[in-house]
């Protein structure tokens, strides 16, 4: 394959880290908005199947073809992927893009160091590339810079899985509110939704959750629905953690009154996440608060067991209004990292221009259905608008199609197919999927600190969230009081937490 120029390394190793030497912006046609010539692109991206897509399969050339360009993939193990980019950059053959998974230290180090071109004032001169999430661009910057193109992914997942059989036998409807959910709750422990006779049920299901505050876990959603904000909100003109607010406290309340009332499973400090689908399988709990792609594992487990009944099973809500009255829904950080593009091997505007021309096309409506669903006729075919799995395709064609969905951007919304679901049943539930994660999203509560990179919670915010996460188990399992739990948020205070309020704070108000 042809390449361009490569020029020499940029990186050192120091303590352990990659630190890179910034380069200049400049170039002769710096300014001036016009392109380079470039006859290929060098991509360094993982991939998460067995094997690496072989040397000249028709995924590659049908993207040559849109690009117009020869694409040079370096394929890296997902596994390895960190240290193999770690490597790369403190090496003298440095791709000029580069998929990088998240702001981890290093690549904040880097890019505020000047190693990566901030895409800021340059995305929205090329159409495919102007995103309409402007809220997962900023959250997927650093400290309001653009150092990449995020790779998007669904924004809204938050989802109110519930048994439709029991809601039935109690009389009750899919829950729409937070106090909807409590009565379902308290119904489903109370009033016998199997009608088996016995006392061997509960509502909520939720296991011991592996992360601190802010991870996703049933009681972060709930507290976002209670208007705490989504890990950091503004209060008063200033950014603070949600765990600070009045709100934050209503929702812990609200989760211990579950928990007292004997409507979530008893073992929820203990209860392994690996085994969350059992108690709503075998008819022990009936309410899972997770993303929503776990009502379509739940649907085919239940096909599996019951293919004649498994539709009369399962239902979904999206977030639940809160007690305020309003919707405040619980959105991911919309992006899965970015890809980023080094100075070492891209010294110019000019050529910074030709890259984005050629990743602009690989976003493109052309482009899109190839990474995302193949080649059609060989991978996939088309009822409608519907992507029809072809099951005999080769297997190597479809690993290639998966690990080249790794450079799909989708930044300015899902570019490809809808899958085509099994049954008529599970094809509504899909839809209504769609359609409340459509709905939802207008109410996203975003985590305005997103973008900010605190030096302090860099260096020790994880063990502080731990405070705070533990002290919230504590007071819910009833071994702590009221007071012990707000000791616990002072003492994250004291401990670093104002340092990170100060640093968050401050780097908001340059932006």
């Amino acid at each position: 394959m042809k390449h361009i120029k490569k020029f020499s390394g940029l990186a050192l190793i120091t303590a352990g880290a990659v630190v890179l030497a910034g380069c200049s912006a400049g170039g002769a046609a710096e300014g001036n908005g016009e392109a380079a010539e470039l006859e290929s692109l060098s991509i360094m991206a993982p991939y998460l199947v067995t094997n690496a897509p072989a040397d000249g399969n028709e995924v590659l050339a049908a993207l040559e073809d849109i690009a117009g360009v020869e694409l040079d993939i370096t394929w890296v193990p997902n596994s390895s992927y960190l240290d193999k980019t770690n490597i790369t950059l403190a090496g003298d053959d440095i791709p000029q893009v580069m998929i990088i998974q998240g702001k981890d230290p290093g690549f904040v180090r880097n890019a505020e160091a000047g190693a990566f071109w901030d895409l800021t004032d340059y995305l929205d001169d090329y159409p495919n590339l102007k995103t309409t999430f402007p809220e997962v661009q900023h959250a997927a910057s650093v400290n309001g810079k653009v150092y990449g193109i995020f790779r998007a992914r669904d924004v809204m997942r938050a989802a109110v899985i519930i048994r439709k059989d029991w809601l039935a036998n109690v009389g009750l409807e899919t829950p729409e509110t937070t106090e909807d959910l409590y009565e379902v709750a308290k119904a489903f422990t109370e009033q016998d939704p199997d009608g088996n006779g016995a006392d061997d049920t509960y509502g909520l299901i939720i296991p011991k959750w592996p992360g601190a505050i802010g991870s996703n876990s049933p009681y972060d959603v709930i507290e976002t629905w209670f208007g705490a904000g989504n890990r950091w909100t503004e209060r008063d003109g200033e950014l603070v953690p949600s765990f600070t607010t009045d709100e934050w406290l209503d929702a812990v309340e609200y989760e211990k009154e579950l928990v007292d009332g004997g409507y979530v499973n008893p073992d929820y400090t203990t209860f392994d996440s690996a085994t969350w689908n059992e108690p709503f399988l075998n008819g022990k709990g009936g309410i899972i608060i997770d993303v929503h792609s776990r009502a379509g594992q739940l649907m085919n487990l239940l096909k599996e067991s019951d293919p004649d009944g498994f539709d009369q099973y399962v239902d979904i809500a999206g977030n639940l209004t809160g007690p305020d009255g309003e919707l405040h829904a619980h959105p991911t950080t919309g992006y899965s990292g970015f890809l980023a593009i080094p100075k070492t091997n891209v010294r110019t505007e000019a050529e910074l221009r030709a890259v984005l021309e050629v990743l602009d096309k690989l976003n493109s409506a052309e482009a899109g259905p190839i990474l995302n669903n193949g080649i059609e006729g060989e991978t996939y075919t088309l009822d409608g608008d519907l992507a029809v799995a072809v099951d005999d395709a080769p297997q190597e064609l479809k690993d290639a199609v998966l690990s080249y969905s790794q450079l799909g951007m989708n930044v300015t919304g899902f570019q490809g197919y809808l899958p085509q679901q099994a049954t008529e049943y599970e094809q509504e539930m899909y839809d209504k999927r769609k359609q409340i994660e459509a709905s939802d999203t207008e109410h996203a509560v975003y985590d305005e600190a997103a973008a900010y990179v605190s030096q302090t919670y860099v260096s020790k915010g994880a063990q502080l969230d731990v405070i705070v996460s533990d002290a919230r188990i504590q007071y819910i399992a009833g071994q702590i009081d009221l007071d012990g739990l707000k000791d616990a948020v002072a003492l994250w205070r004291s401990s670093g937490g104002d340092d990170i309020i100060a640093e968050i704070n401050e780097l908001s108000s340059q932006n």
